[in-house]
């Protein structure tokens, strides 16, 4: 009997890593328990999450994300970056542009000439199911501004959707952000059902935003392309600044334009890491999980 073989693909945007793993021919289900046993960075491949795709460029290919701790999230702007990028790269798509279905509707990724992704990300929303209060009443729709406290501080947010939750914070020092003791309990608030992505901004120029992030389900991160999408609808909202905005992150930068009526692209670069397959003994390790 031939033993399974589990091919893999190790990618990074802007030191933010994804694993590639494809649904066919996997021979075991993919659990929150065994999620978090291959993001493992001890025991395991290691990653930020895995980008856990099926289907085909004739019927559609559809991306669930799974956060290193077991979770799901509905979409990833970094992960549809490199996604994009794998599929062209390895000929599952003939064409630079292509769409992908997530748990957030669809979104559109192309790889240009120069080896960068650009992203249709679809449009933002300031409101909706995940901030409480904020779910579309009349004259509540637009969480702007609003006042919560967490970790016996004050802080004043704009909630962004993007097709996941985002909580933008203005700040005058990124650097002194004690984001390890702050990023859980915002994360947490009772405001945010759904849990929530948390997002330090501080204006460094026309047009540019420097930012530090506390991803959902994963802690802090080099960059996050959502986050980077939310920050700058926030800058455009809030300071009118103009569009395209460039967003400084630990990881190097991307470019979001936001159009007048809040649709997001955003390009960025997308990088492989390396290939592998598993091992018979891990496979076999992962599946007793």
């Amino acid at each position: 009997m031939a033993k399974a073989q589990v091919e893999f693909s190790k990618w990074h945007g802007l030191g933010n890593d994804y694993i590639i793993l494809a649904a066919a021919g996997l021979p075991f289900e993919l659990t929150s328990a065994r999620v978090v046993a291959v993001c493992d960075r001890h025991y395991g491949i290691g990653s930020d999450g895995i980008l856990f795709w099926s289907g085909n460029e004739e019927e559609g290919f559809y991306l669930q994300i799974h956060n290193p701790d077991g979770s799901r999230g509905e979409v990833s702007g970094n992960g549809l970056r490199m996604f994009g990028k794998y599929l062209y790269r390895k000929g599952f798509s003939k064409n630079a542009a292509m769409t992908v279905n997530t748990d957030a509707g669809i979104v559109k990724p192309a790889v240009l000439s120069d080896g960068q992704v650009r992203v249709s990300m679809g449009r933002a929303c300031l409101g909706g199911k995940n901030i409480v209060g904020y779910e579309g009443a009349a004259g509540r729709n637009e969480a702007v501004g609003v006042h919560l406290e967490a970790a016996g501080e004050e802080f004043e947010f704009t909630f962004v959707d993007v097709g996941n939750p985002h909580c933008v914070i203005e700040a005058d020092d990124l650097e002194s952000i004690e984001l390890e003791r702050l990023g859980p309990v915002l994360e947490r608030h009772d405001l945010f059902p759904n849990r929530v992505n948390v997002e330090f901004m501080k204006v460094t120029g026309p047009a540019e935003v420097s930012m530090r992030v506390w991803e959902r389900g994963v802690g802090e991160t080099s960059a996050c392309g959502s986050g980077a999408c939310a920050v700058a609808v926030t800058a455009r909202r809030l300071r009118g600044m103009a569009s395209p905005v460039t967003v400084h992150l630990a990881g190097g930068d991307l470019q979001i334009e936001v159009e007048d009526e809040m649709e997001i692209y955003m390009t960025g670069p997308a990088e492989e890491v390396f290939t592998g397959v598993m091992s018979e003994e891990f496979i076999n390790r992962i599946k007793e999980l």
